[in-house]
């Protein structure tokens, strides 16, 4: 697999930090940035790099040159005048043959490669992106996929949104060789707008959602969050090669204030302090997964479209406030019959309705979950249960007050 990485950027935001060097040499611990990606490229065996050079690019070029020193092999498209985030792109008509990423010059990542391109030649898009939650997406892009993972809908940070999943374009790409076919011209073109966009409406974007740790650091507060997370190998573990932990986390009364069975979106509200509490599980390289048993479908009080605008509103007054989720896990099973209005396909007796651990094993498998690492927080007895049956250690909350991160 190929890589291409657009390491063009003058870094206006970052000028405080450096001012005289492209921005994908910028030092983080000790090394430039595009060094951080390479090692991480080449760790997973991918070594062939293209790189996209323009502002001061001989410094760039100076300091990696073929790239044999650092264990692979690197050539180099110099941009003579700005193309923007894909112009140069065009340059790669003749060069590559098969999918390939595509990469930001300014991101500090560790993701696991194979995994993102099975997805990719599994749904046959033309493009796919890597998505995931972030602190701030009340000022991000968001991008809205359907059951498939092909992406619907994407908002510009200025679009009017209302609820909406946390779910932010990262800067990480797979690029089908069709797509260099967009490209007829050397000129000036926006990736977002003017690539996927376009291939959104025809229904060949896919989007990839993974909680692998991908940062910008284009502001000095977020270049000091990610040396911080480099330093303490928080980047590195959150790679879902390595086994990961967690803080599960059920829904009403733990989350949400109780209100009885929430079947509107109007009826939810955060429970005060709580989004300060799944904001240190985020900085602390834990996955916050909700875990949560949902019978209003089967009762038939509540449809799946506004379960989901439910959690929607959920993801967004989390994000409002710097926090994020980075998955919901529901059961929609209900065993007992006699409700008006209730779906018999849902009537069942399952595995995945608390006590019972079924959802927690899910997200384990998905998400290579060490669960005896991990812990279970709840209200209600049924999620001890739970926690306990799938090996987790638990904490036991007062209803409708923020939890404290102890043992039991």
């Amino acid at each position: 697999m190929q890589a291409v990485i657009m390491a063009g950027g003058k870094g206006t935001r970052i000028a405080s930090v450096a001012s005289d060097i492209p921005k994908p040499m910028i030092e983080i611990c000790g090394k430039p940035i595009l060094q951080h990606q390479i090692e991480c490229l080449r760790e997973q065996g991918i070594t062939d790099i293209i790189l996209v050079i323009g502002h001061i690019g001989y410094v760039i070029k100076g300091y990696f040159q073929d790239g044999q020193k650092y264990g692979v092999s690197i050539r180099y498209i110099e941009e003579k005048e700005p193309l923007g985030t894909a112009g140069a792109l065009y340059y790669l008509k003749d060069i590559i043959e098969d999918d390939f990423l595509l990469l930001n010059g300014d991101i500090i990542f560790d993701v696991d490669f194979d995994r993102f391109m099975r997805f990719h030649k599994e749904k046959k898009g033309a493009a796919t992106i890597f998505t995931h939650p972030n602190n701030h997406p009340y000022d991000s892009g968001i991008v809205e996929t359907d059951s498939e993972g092909f992406v619907v809908k994407w908002l510009n940070k200025e679009d009017k949104r209302t609820y909406y999943k946390n779910r932010v374009n990262a800067g990480l790409h797979i690029l089908s060789p069709d797509v260099l076919d967009m490209f007829q011209e050397v000129k000036k073109t926006d990736l977002d707008r003017d690539i996927l966009k376009v291939l959104l409406k025809e229904h060949r974007l896919v989007a990839y959602d993974s909680p692998e740790y991908v940062k910008d650091m284009g502001t000095p507060d977020r270049y000091e969050m990610v040396t911080r997370d480099v330093e303490s190998g928080l980047v590195h573990a959150k790679n879902l090669k390595n086994k990961q932990k967690a803080v599960f986390l059920d829904r009403d009364g733990t989350i949400n204030v109780y209100k009885g069975f929430i079947t509107r979106a109007d009826d939810l509200e955060l429970i005060p302090g709580v989004a300060e509490i799944i904001r240190k599980i985020n900085a602390s390289g834990y996955l916050a997964i909700v875990i949560t048993n949902q019978p209003v479908i089967a009762r038939g009080e509540c449809t799946l479209e506004e379960l989901e605008l439910i959690h929607r509103k959920l993801e967004t007054l989390l994000g409002e406030e710097g926090a994020y989720i980075d998955d919901l896990f529901y059961c929609p099973h209900h065993p007992d019959k006699g409700f008006e209005g209730e779906r018999p396909e849902y009537k069942i007796e399952c595995d995945c309705r608390k006590p019972k651990p079924g959802l927690i094993y899910q997200a384990a498998e998905k998400y290579n979950i060490d669960l005896s690492a991990s812990y279970m927080v709840g209200d209600d007895e049924r999620d001890m249960e739970a926690g306990r049956n799938a090996g987790c250690r638990v904490i036991r909350t007062k209803q409708n007050a923020a939890f404290e991160l102890d043992e039991e």
